[in-house]
């Protein structure tokens, strides 16, 4: 074999092993993955609000909504998980700046209004129980337990998940995995905040307008 082929099959190889190595974006897959999770979350919370439409009228001879209901508290929670969701995005700023103590900074506030929106939550659940409204009272309250409840439980993973973040960050940095992360939390975190706006809709303005 001469040299020039040879030197020509090198090249190819090498041209081969490149477009191998560069042919997909790195964490492409983690992101796919990420989003075929929330398309499948999406179709849960998708049968939550059917079956709350389906059985949200059916009270049992109980209290309803216009009874049981707070508006207010509901307004201050909203507003605790649409102030989250901003300053999660000034996390994600300061991210893109490489900025890490700005960055933890603002996932910590993050996770104070998180945490404050579960309190109220469970404040609210623990004085709709302490008046005889349990999920066991009616379909209503059996529909709205289920869905209010699997939205704060998904809030509360997504805590879990931001303190994890707040670790990995503290040890290792803002190198790529942890941005990766930082991602799909935020896709999560702002996917929570859309079904809360749902929720708050469908089931607390329209409930009180019965």
């Amino acid at each position: 074999m001469s040299a020039d082929t040879m030197t020509a099959n090198g090249d190819a190889q090498v041209a081969f092993y490149d477009l191998d190595e560069h042919d997909h974006p790195e964490g492409g897959s983690t992101l796919l993955g990420f989003w075929i999770y929330l398309m499948s979350d999406c179709l849960i919370f998708a049968m939550l609000f059917a079956t709350y439409g389906v059985l949200g009228h059916s009270y049992a001879g109980g209290p309803g909504p216009r009874q049981l209901f707070e508006l207010p508290l509901v307004a201050l929670n909203t507003a605790m998980l649409l102030f989250s969701s901003i300053t999660y995005g000034f996390a994600m700023l300061a991210m893109n700046q490489n900025k890490v103590a700005q960055t933890q900074i603002w996932l910590f506030v993050t996770a104070l209004f998180g945490i404050a929106f579960l309190s109220i939550e469970l404040t609210e659940f623990a004085a709709l129980i302490h008046e005889g409204a349990t999920p066991q009272r009616s379909a209503f309250l059996s529909s709205f337990f289920t869905l209010v409840g699997t939205h704060g439980l998904h809030v509360t993973f997504g805590l879990v998940w931001l303190f994890t973040l707040m670790v990995q960050i503290g040890t290792k940095g803002l190198i790529p995995a942890n941005r990766r992360r930082l991602m799909c939390l935020s896709l999560f975190w702002h996917f929570l905040d859309v079904i809360w706006i749902g929720v708050f809709t469908f089931v607390y303005l329209m409930g009180m307008l019965r």
